[in-house]
């Protein structure tokens, strides 16, 4: 937040407003993130949405980039096991953020803003919980290569997109099935063999 000159900004009416813009996001869409409707449903007055965020690419890029939509799992003792754990979240249905994130994702091909909010949001702490669970394989002894780790990145934040377009969540079966037919061999490379 930027603010301009003059008394300082409530941080209780910044975070109101940030809850309305997710949840217009959320249930509405990006096409539907508004100062009126902003202001309406806060019953605030635009100016002190402007104040806080010149656009509403701005705001919407505050608003996500606060999420964390990528959790480290819990170390499960293998490699298989710390996968499954880090791709749970596709069994779920989208909750509140991710409708938000995903009301975005098409904008965000346009808006620097929103990309960044994207990339805030999930695809830096994608790439961070890739390179712990390569971490973890390492301290067992299993080595991966660099290379294999951020082709690993790239393949599941194309999948997580992909999710945020899906209506219906993937069933445990097709996670394993991911996990064990094209991440696993993915990381081991041609004719390696694949411990769980």
């Amino acid at each position: 937040m930027s603010g301009a000159p003059g008394r300082p900004l409530s941080a209780e009416l910044s975070e109101q407003l940030l809850t309305v813009a997710v949840d217009i996001l959320a249930d509405e869409g990006w096409g539907r993130l508004n100062s009126d409707r902003i202001a309406a449903r806060a019953r605030a007055g635009k100016a002190g949405i402007y104040r806080r965020w010149p656009t509403m690419a701005a705001l919407a890029r505050a608003a996500v980039g606060r999420f964390h939509l990528v959790a480290v799992p819990d170390d499960t003792g293998s490699l298989r096991g710390d996968l499954l754990g880090l791709l749970e979240r596709w069994t779920r249905p989208l909750d509140r953020e991710e409708r938000a994130v995903a009301s975005l994702v098409g904008a965000a091909c346009h808006d620097e803003e929103l990309r960044a909010g994207l990339d805030e949001a999930l695809v830096r702490p994608l790439a961070q919980a890739v390179q712990e669970l390569g971490a973890r394989a390492e301290e067992r002894g299993d080595t991966i290569r660099p290379d294999r780790l951020r082709l690993l990145t790239s393949m599941l934040e194309a999948f997580w997109w992909q999710r945020y377009r899906q209506v219906d969540p993937l069933g445990v079966e097709h996670v394993e099935l991911v996990v064990d037919e094209v991440v696993m061999p993915l990381l081991r490379g041609a004719g390696q063999p694949v411990p769980a």
